[in-house]
């Protein structure tokens, strides 16, 4: 690394603290903290939550995934098909649910819907998901962030841990999507400047097909279906697991669905969720497109190979950075980084902070306490996670290898289930609190019966059988209650009248996701 490098990356983490600085200034409430008073604009909203979903290690992992690893390819953009078909449910009738209720917490939601125990249930759910699996992403990142850096791991973790607290500490939600947005960007032009050096090196976009084999660039498998341990890049789970876990990440986690309440109106959050529909494959594409590009170059030169670990992939493009980017570019590649890093640490606090105050303190031991308080409270609760998830992240070296796999396992034995229990209240009039716990209990527990002793199933499945499971016995369960009282505000959210413009977009969506996996599909005929 270079010393030009070196101040632009000290120049990008002054610049990140200065700007959390200057956006809290006014804050004074929780309203102002968590949803920057609902005065977001629907852009800077939808890039922010594309920027946690596409940050450190799709930048890291993608591209090598793509290019160099065993079994890889272009088939990672079967990640994106489900998306379109998720936004069409949560634009149509989750967002609008929350966003007229005014709530802060979506679990809010549960307790007005149901009661104090339902709400708790998914927020204790949320809150240690998201903890630990926020300190593993910082650790991965750490991993290939300190060899590129040649500094310890730990003070990659600390530089990480300190910078992404101490701004949403200081600006609350403004500053995660201020920041984000200013990441996104950087993340974006990481891309473009890797692709444009990458091609250079290696001669040409015909030399990189010449350094690529035609299983890379199959995009689309329909022969693998995940039942029969073939792998988990079949095109059935990847389009219905996928549709469950993006409706349940989108919807149903305070992290994500946090942002889209911090928006200006109802409408702005609609137009943000759509800007992530269409945006996502496009960006992806470029992550695959990069990837091709760099294992190519690297294939073809072995001083470049040289610098990868043979069983560490994830390190080619920190090592394209360092080894082939001028001094000053490298720099702010490593930024990109750095701040997609972040990104996924900083949306992770607020929404942490958000739902303990919201769910667990302000219900119980802060009934009574006034809104002053409360802010200053939230803050010290923001510290506080802040503090257990790069702790977390130490601790994460001592885990096994794979233990970001695991992780997303986790998530996906958790995410049917949870869009089930929310499911249930929206749609089911008649189910009560008995019915969701045990409808979500038995949904989960049928997910780790799968993840022990039905190994040769996808554990992209388990979105769909944890929602089906949930749902169905909830369902059932209901229809012996008697009819129970549904609060106003919120079964004012399916009166909407009917729009032909929404049903118009809704329809766009169908088309656009039918049409990226058609593209997909003849991909590798444009590309050869």
């Amino acid at each position: 690394m270079h010393f030009i490098d070196w101040i632009v990356i000290v120049i990008y983490i002054g610049g990140v603290v200065v700007l959390g600085w200057y956006l809290g200034r006014h804050q004074v409430n929780l309203r102002d903290y968590f949803l920057s008073s609902k005065n977001l604009p629907w852009w800077s909203v939808g890039l922010s939550t594309m920027a946690t979903q596409l940050g450190a290690i799709s930048f890291i992992s993608a591209p090598a995934f793509v290019g160099l690893k065993s079994k890889g390819g272009l088939i990672w953009l079967g990640y994106e098909f489900a998306v379109p078909f998720a936004m069409i449910i949560l634009i149509w009738k989750v967002i609008p649910l929350f966003h007229k209720s005014g709530v802060i917490s979506i679990y809010e939601y549960l307790e007005v819907r149901f009661d104090g125990k339902t709400r708790k249930f998914v927020s204790i759910i949320f809150l240690l998901s998201r903890g630990l699996a926020t300190g593993v992403s910082i650790y991965a990142t750490a991993i290939v962030i300190s060899i590129v850096l040649n500094i310890p791991i730990f003070l990659t973790i600390v530089i990480i841990g300190v910078v992404a607290i101490l701004y949403d500490y200081m600006g609350g939600i403004k500053a995660v999507v201020i920041s984000d947005v200013i990441q996104m960007g950087l993340i974006f032009i990481g891309i473009i400047i890797c692709i444009i050096f990458g091609l250079h090196y290696i001669g040409g976009w015909d030399a990189v097909l010449q350094y690529t084999s035609y299983d890379r660039i199959v995009a689309v498998d329909f022969n693998e279906l995940g039942f029969k341990g073939e792998g988990d890049f079949g095109f059935l789970p990847l389009l219905f697991g996928g549709f469950f876990l993006y409706t349940s990440y989108y919807g149903f986690d305070q992290s994500q669905v946090q942002r889209e309440l911090s928006a200006r109106s109802l409408l702005d959050s609609r137009k943000s969720l759509i800007l992530n529909a269409i945006i996502r494959y496009p960006i992806v594409l470029s992550y695959c497109i990069l990837g091709l590009i760099v294992g190519a170059f690297a294939l073809k030169s072995p001083e470049f190979m040289s610098f990868i670990p043979q069983d560490k992939v994830d390190y080619m493009i920190p090592a394209f950075v360092v080894h082939y980017l001028p001094a000053g570019i490298s720099g702010l590649i490593i930024i990109a980084i750095l701040a997609a890093s972040m990104s996924s640490l900083d949306s992770a606090l607020n929404s942490l902070s958000a739902s303990t105050i919201e769910d667990i303190l302000k219900p119980t031991i802060l009934k009574n306490v006034n809104e002053k308080i409360l802010f200053k409270i939230s803050k010290l609760i923001t510290l506080f996670w802040g503090i257990f998830c790069t702790g977390f992240a130490f601790l994460s070296g001592r885990i096994s290898e794979t233990i970001i796999e695991s992780i997303n396992m986790i998530g996906s034995v958790f995410y049917g289930p949870i869009a089930g229990i929310f499911f249930l209240g929206i749609f089911i009039k008649r189910s009560s609190s008995r019915d969701v716990i045990i409808g979500g209990l038995t949904g989960v527990f049928f997910n780790f019966i799968l993840a022990f002793y039905f190994t040769q199933i996808s554990w992209l499945w388990w979105n769909a059988t944890g929602f089906i499971v949930s749902f169905a016995l909830g369902g059932m369960l209901s229809l012996f209650n008697k009819k129970k009282s549904y609060e106003k505000i919120f079964i004012l959210q399916f009166n909407e009248k009917f729009s032909l413009n929404w049903l118009f977009i809704y329809g766009f969506l169908i088309i656009y996701g039918v049409s990226i996996i058609i593209f997909s599909v003849y991909l590798k005929k444009i590309i050869f």
